[in-house]
């Protein structure tokens, strides 16, 4: 006999919409009551961001879906495309937090003689940057902060493609700060809570991607519950030019840690 048989499925729901996505999809296998009500909007729709009507509206392709739970899960495995298509969205399928990714033309790239912009078969984004001629690199990218998941750690990571060499930006100088409007000076939030000028890194290792991109993280940084700045990330290396040879650059991602 199925001991929640007696439960009204309101109840259920209103229970799954207060643990997890995680929780409730593993929750769903106890008993057909709970399938039933792990499968419902109001379920889902607490797993969604609270902008999640407007982030959908303003994709530069329609988004379909039949049910909030479907939605969800189209965030998380396909990003969509934001302000001409130049920055993509998506949601971290743990917690449904907010993803984003700031593609090369919402970029800062410095000489910009020395890049040329070109497609790659496998970017969400219609153009890139590739390096055309080694030398100095600073690349910055910035982002509103209300736009991420308040209440949030948050890392930072450049993607990228090198051809030759895969530890080639390991010597690169990375910095992310927080731009305080209307002063003179930038703050950064760590992971923990605490403020500082600046958070500075060199000598990250880069990593592979699930997407077939390469990534070396920028830095990290907590995003409050009323923060309204912006947050910067750079990368800037002006050592071992042959290094970089072949570097293509698709954007700079905002990821939850």
């Amino acid at each position: 006999m199925d001991p929640f048989a007696r439960l009204p499925e309101e109840c259920i729901s209103t229970i799954l919409s207060l643990t997890s996505p995680m929780d409730t999809t593993r929750l769903s296998i106890v008993s057909h009551r709970f399938k039933s009500a792990s499968d419902s909007d109001n379920v889902w729709e607490r797993f969604l961001p609270p902008d999640y009507q407007h982030i959908v509206s303003t994709s530069v392709s329609p988004v379909s879906y039949a049910t909030k739970k479907d939605l969800y899960f189209t965030l998380c495995h396909s990003p969509i495309l934001l302000h001409e298509g130049n920055t993509s969205v998506s949601l971290d399928g743990r917690n449904g937090k907010k993803c984003y990714m700031l593609g090369a033309r919402e970029l800062l790239l410095s000489w910009g003689g020395c890049w040329s912009w070109t497609s790659h078969p496998q970017s969400r984004f219609s153009e890139v940057a590739k390096l055309k001629c080694p030398g100095w690199i600073h690349i910055r990218g910035k982002m509103k902060t209300h736009m991420l998941s308040s209440n949030t750690a948050y890392a930072a990571y450049l993607v990228f493609h090198l051809a030759e060499r895969l530890n080639g930006l390991q010597s690169s100088r990375t910095v992310i700060r927080f731009i305080e409007p209307q002063m003179e000076q930038s703050m950064i939030k760590t992971v923990d809570g605490t403020e500082k000028l600046e958070s500075e890194g060199t000598g990250k290792i880069a990593q592979m991607r699930g997407d077939g991109w390469m990534e070396i993280e920028m830095g990290n940084f907590y995003n409050g519950e009323e923060d309204n700045k912006e947050v910067e990330a750079w990368l800037m290396d002006i050592n071992n030019p042959g290094g970089k040879s072949g570097l293509i650059v698709e954007g700079i991602e905002f990821r939850p840690v």
